[in-house]
């Protein structure tokens, strides 16, 4: 092994949660980390979608298109209604447009093992990859694509993918090394709702085999002053935002949820959007 180990926060998902999002960076300092990549998904849902995006650009080293990124600042999308008209108005004079131009992934290498970050699936932010998903899914994540392609090039296919999208973290191996993990989300986990970010650890920039690390941290925040800023100025959708911050049960569900019925694999296990409108 050559080279000093390093670390690497990796977080996604904020979706205009400014509270969480410090409750993580504050975190991530005390560790003493210094590289921060984000893999998508700054605004929509949560009130303050500028304030998100303006701190992302001065922490963040690597940020990357989310759906949400791609779909709401988008002038000419086909699908529009109040709710998303007030996200997009939170918006800072050209951050729809940074937001849209930003990289479809990011690809490096650390302790021998070439690692691509992206926000969702391998060919586009608009198509989900769940927790519970088929073999024919778990390697299309390590395919080479027009979007992956046009991004970083049609060189060596990674070894190790993280994503984010589905708010549903998980870790998962298959022979040949390969390596597929979901961040979760920092802004409205699902299941656990405790923002959830990823610390990968290893020797960067390294060809050779080196000892190498993903975590998993979990980081507690003051969901009701969220919760109380975001009533306060008036954000939409504000029944599905408290389920989905103090439940971590995703916004479509809560009519099941009040009801009663069983909610184990609803999530899991539900289709994605249609492209033309954005999901998690």
């Amino acid at each position: 092994m050559s080279g000093a180990v390093e670390r690497i926060a990796l977080i996604s998902d904020v979706h205009g949660n400014l509270t969480a999002l410090e409750a993580v960076l504050a975190d991530i300092d005390a560790r003493g980390i210094g590289r921060i990549f984000n893999l998508g998904d700054y605004v929509g849902k949560g009130p303050r979608g500028r304030e998100v995006v303006e701190l992302c650009q001065e922490r963040c080293e690597v940020n990357v298109l989310g759906n949400w990124d791609d779909f709401l600042p988008d002038p000419h999308r086909d699908h529009d209604d109040d709710a998303l008209r007030w996200w997009s108005a939170q918006l800072g004079e050209g951050q729809g447009e940074w937001l849209r131009s930003l990289p479809f992934c990011h690809d490096f290498s650390m302790s021998g093992r070439r690692i691509r970050l992206m926000h969702a699936s391998s060919e586009t932010v608009h198509r989900r990859v769940r927790y519970v998903h088929d073999e024919a899914e778990f390697l299309g994540q390590f395919a080479n694509t027009a979007a992956t392609i046009a991004a970083v090039g049609d060189g060596p296919v990674p070894d190790v993918v993280g994503f984010g999208d589905s708010h549903d973290p998980f870790y998962e191996t298959q022979l040949e090394r390969r390596t597929l993990f979901n961040t979760g989300s920092v802004g409205n986990c699902m299941g656990d709702p405790t923002p959830l970010y990823v610390i990968l650890e290893g020797v960067p920039d390294s060809l050779g085999p080196a000892p190498f690390s993903i975590a998993f941290v979990r980081v507690p925040y003051d969901v009701e002053a969220e919760l109380a800023h975001a009533r306060e100025v008036g954000c939409p959708s504000l029944k599905g935002y408290e389920a989905e911050l103090r439940h971590g049960i995703y916004r479509g569900a809560v009519e099941l949820f009040e009801a009663g019925r069983p909610l184990t694999a609803y999530y899991h296990e539900a289709a994605s959007p249609p492209a033309s409108q954005p999901g998690t």
